[in-house]
């Protein structure tokens, strides 16, 4: 994965700030905005005034119609799953400028990411903080090179107690040998961890079915070739039992507008084209 891939890691975040300004926002994050390169901040001030909010929706959803709802629920998903776990020890796979390591209380969080992502990273939390927060952990990481297991353990990581892994929006980027290699190292993780994953749907890959995205899918899957790996829903299941983990929910439109949009009376359209899949590891 090269800069291109690399620069992906802002707009989800600027879409997370920009809703702060929201009287109902669907994610708490006061560190959102400030975690930004300077474009990035720029864009989300100017969204102060709710026209440019409305240009920046409107912008967004020409794309992918329920890209921006479905961006913000499966971030209040993957807070509320975390918030809920006992485990001490949290691993973010493609972290970019996500602040959960900010929130993330007592626990020890390793944020993994392309070099010149952490580079990007470790210059905003010195602008913010003035340091690395204590218990967050950068792991600058090559894949082409590297083994992330070697990389984790060089840096302190252990598999003496579970732990809770994030690898949201990461997925689609990598080809299936990419997404498996991921796995391998996940099987060894111990029983009892949690993991919370994003994936494209397959069908929409190949051209069989759009869900609205017909502008997406000639942008990053045709002309620019950057989304490559997908799954069937109901495939889910199956891909992740030889690693020895179970799928507990899967959640896409339904689920997210039942969960979130209709208690917080936001009415907005959830793109079917990405799920968010929570499991848990049972066996070795």
């Amino acid at each position: 994965m090269g800069s291109t891939v690399a620069g992906t890691a802002v707009g989800p975040m600027v879409i997370a700030a920009v809703d702060q300004f929201d009287e109902h926002p669907l994610v708490r994050d006061d560190h959102a905005a400030r975690m930004l390169p300077a474009a990035g901040r720029l864009a989300v001030a100017a969204a102060r005034w709710r026209p440019v909010r409305t240009l920046l929706f409107a912008a967004t959803e020409k794309k992918i119609p329920g890209l921006w709802a479905g961006m913000l629920c499966r971030k209040r998903y993957i807070d509320e799953q975390l918030d809920a776990s006992g485990a001490s020890t949290v691993v973010v796979l493609g972290a970019g400028f996500d602040t959960r390591g900010c929130r993330a209380g007592e626990r020890r969080v390793f944020e993994v990411d392309l070099p010149v992502n952490v580079a990007s990273k470790r210059e905003r939390l010195r602008a913010v903080f003035g340091s690395v927060p204590a218990g967050v952990t950068l792991v600058p990481i090559d894949f082409e090179r590297q083994r992330i297991a070697d990389v984790l353990a060089e840096h302190g990581y252990r598999t003496d107690q579970p732990v809770f892994f994030v690898w949201e929006a990461v997925t689609q980027y990598l080809t299936e040998d990419a997404v498996r290699e991921m796995f391998d190292f996940l099987a060894q993780a111990p029983v009892g961890s949690e993991l919370v994953f994003t994936f494209v749907r397959k069908d929409f890959l190949d051209g069989t079915t759009m869900f609205g995205g017909e502008a997406a899918y000639r942008e990053f899957v045709v002309k620019r070739r950057l989304w490559k790996f997908g799954l069937l829903p109901d495939e889910v299941a199956g891909f992740l039992t030889p690693y020895g983990w179970a799928e507990v929910e899967q959640l896409g439109p339904q689920e997210f507008a039942e969960r979130f949009l209709e208690s917080s009376g936001r009415m907005l359209p959830v793109s079917e084209i990405e799920r968010t899949v929570y499991c848990v590891k049972t066996t070795t």
